[in-house]
């Protein structure tokens, strides 16, 4: 049994562990890049001084459907990205989740990992782009020399990043990445230029047998299927959640009949911690599970979330890891029976 809250950091452990990814993660950018490609990486580049002129973006079509890319400069066609777990900055003031200010990895996220788009002047709207969407956020935590603060593109309030294994326009590998290194854990989409929210692609639901907590017996329970184009560990799954009645006087989480977000209670906070499995088509059900039960709710953001039998599924933000790097988590099920102030989470066992 699991008991939140136990506050907005991550335990020392995983700090520690965490430092140890960023030289994996290094490792990996090598490895999964050309000799010819690690010479120009324009996608990849870090981000090393402030920005001499305002931003552009722009939209572009790919297998997620269109999305947000730079618009101009030498980075134009590159993927853009958002991070559910950037949310926690607007809804508490706490630090953005990708962050070069004392994160846990001891290493630039905004910078190198995840590059910050950033703007000097009114980031200026693409074809396809909603300048009514489009915005900035101060930075004051990106560590460029001789620099206090800078100004990030944000869409619908999100900030805006790239990837630094995408390598030229185009590549997606940082879309529906399930991220143990941000602080917190969150999911990074590419952006859906009609709503600034995730252009998540399809959802996939199959099983996946893992430990609970870690080093508990294994069991086997509904997952959904990550990180789909990142090469480096691709399609992995992670276990999904229901959320039912707490110890209070909460509801269970069902959605109403018309489809839409009804008694749910995953929002804000709670869906940081606990982020919707979201999908824009019809949920694809793996072997074994039962396509009749999936369905889709509509949450009042607009996106669709997966639901099993009229109960909404979530993902659990300490179950992210990337398996072959030592200190990136391992495949676990940490949030089974999980009270919260929000109500108990439960994973979803297989059919008998």
């Amino acid at each position: 049994m699991t008991t939140l809250f136990r506050g907005l950091g991550r335990p020392v452990a995983v700090r520690t562990a965490a430092a140890a990814l960023i030289l994996g993660l290094v490792g990996l950018a090598l490895l999964f890049s050309s000799p010819a490609r690690a010479q120009s990486r324009p996608c990849s580049d870090d981000v090393m001084s402030a920005p001499t002129g305002p931003a552009t973006v722009s939209a572009a079509s790919t297998s997620f459907g269109r999305v947000l890319v730079v618009g101009s400069g030498p980075y134009a066609g590159c993927s853009l990205y958002l991070l559910t777990s950037d949310q926690l900055h607007a809804l508490t003031g706490a630090q953005f989740a990708c962050s070069d200010n004392a994160n846990v990895l001891s290493e630039a996220c905004d910078t190198g990992l995840w590059p910050a788009l950033l703007t000097k002047g009114a980031p200026v709207a693409g074809p396809g782009v909603k300048a009514s969407l489009l915005g900035t956020v101060t930075r004051t935590d990106m560590g460029l020399p001789g620099v206090s603060s800078v100004k990030q593109v944000t869409y619908a309030g999100q900030p805006l990043y790239r990837f630094f294994l995408d390598q030229a326009p185009g590549d997606t590998q940082g879309a529906k990445l399930d991220d143990p290194v941000t602080s917190v854990p969150g999911v990074w989409y590419l952006v859906d230029p009609s709503r600034g929210t995730p252009a998540t692609g399809r959802a996939q639901l199959q099983l996946e047998t893992a430990p609970v907590d870690g080093a508990g017996p294994d069991e086997t329970v509904l997952a959904a299927t990550m990180d789909n184009d990142f090469s480096a560990f691709p399609e992995a799954t992670f276990p999904v959640y229901t959320l039912g009645p707490g110890r209070g006087h909460e509801r269970a989480d069902m959605g109403s009949r018309d489809g839409h977000f009804g008694s749910g209670q995953c929002r804000g906070l709670c869906a940081v911690y606990w982020p919707p499995v979201l999908t824009s088509e019809r949920p694809e059900a793996g072997p074994g599970v039962d396509q009749r039960a999936l369905g889709t709710i509509l949450r009042p953001d607009g996106t669709h979330q997966v639901t099993y039998n009229g109960r909404p599924l979530y993902l659990f933000y300490n179950d992210a890891y990337i398996a072959p790097i030592p200190g990136a988590g391992k495949k676990s099920i940490n949030g089974a029976d999980a009270h919260t102030p929000w109500g108990t989470f439960n994973t979803i066992p297989p059919l008998p």
